[in-house]
């Protein structure tokens, strides 16, 4: 067992925070888990975790209150909180609304920073959840069978511009580019919708005349002074598969900064699909 054993998991969306709990229970933890309502899959309950509550969205003195509880003094977040319900579905206790009425800027870098501070001025320090996942942060590289071809490379090179320019104010990390114009850029529907949305509007312009009817290329990169504690970029078999049925043929990503939920299974995916992976 490791020293200090509990540890506290606020779940979110998603398979990550199953692999977090995998993760820490192979590493000897004893894992609290804080689902949350809106988001956690069911599922949670029967992944071995020492307990499990469930709250709401919004009651943030209701987790801090089961943490102390449960003796939980190092916590983590794993899993997707829709950034459309952090802002409209949200009905905030005392707590959190004093906290969200404090905030200059109403994005999720501020306000999951903000729940941070007040997680350890509390006594509940909230640690980086890929320290557990070392080995599905992306590795740098060409990581496909296929490289991405000359006009991919452009197209790259142009979308990490954007990418990394979008980022740094918290609108989103995915951009989508083709023959170097910018076809979509992530806000607070995600990565997938937004990967969708760009083969659906490609889709409309194909008519056999249209110079941008071509493959598509995804960039996801992570924020200029990404915060590993939360909101971490993720890529699964899910976005292959949506990559796919968009016609997109290439995905540029950030190495060590970028998680393969589903491991080695999303690059053999990629290469089933002719999708090239490349990794800086």
């Amino acid at each position: 067992m490791v020293a200090n054993s509990k540890l506290g998991l606020i779940a979110g969306n998603g398979r990550f925070p199953f692999l977090v709990l995998d993760a820490a229970r192979a590493q000897g933890y004893e894992v609290v888990v804080a689902a949350i309502k809106e988001e956690t899959f069911p599922e949670i309950e029967s992944k071995g975790a020492a307990s499990v509550h469930w709250l709401s969205l919004g009651e943030l003195s209701k987790l801090i209150d089961t943490f102390h509880r449960e003796g939980v003094t190092r916590a983590v977040m794993a899993g997707q909180v829709k950034h459309k319900q952090i802002f409209s579905s949200i009905r905030p206790d005392w707590r959190l609304a004093k906290l969200l009425l404090s905030l200059t800027r109403r994005n999720t870098d501020a306000l999951l920073g903000a729940v941070a501070k007040v997680l350890a001025d509390e006594g509940i320090l909230l640690e980086n959840s890929t320290s557990l996942l070392e080995p599905l942060l992306v590795k740098p590289g060409v990581l496909t069978r296929r490289t991405p071809g000359a006009q991919e490379t452009k197209d790259i090179e142009y979308g990490r511009a954007i990418a990394g320019g979008l980022a740094q104010y918290d609108i989103g990390q995915t951009v989508v580019v083709a023959e170097s114009a910018c076809v979509a850029v992530e806000a607070m529907e995600g990565t997938d919708a937004t990967i969708e949305r760009a083969g659906q509007l490609m889709a409309s312009l194909d008519s056999g005349k249209s110079v941008l009817a071509r493959s598509l290329t995804v960039i996801k990169v992570s924020k200029p002074n990404q915060d590993m504690r939360f909101d971490v970029p993720v890529i699964g078999l899910r976005t292959i598969e949506v990559m796919r049925e968009a016609r997109a043929s290439c995905l540029a990503l950030d190495a060590g900064r970028c998680l393969f939920l589903d491991g080695d299974a999303v690059v053999q995916a990629a290469n089933q699909a002719e999708v090239a992976v490349v990794a800086d």
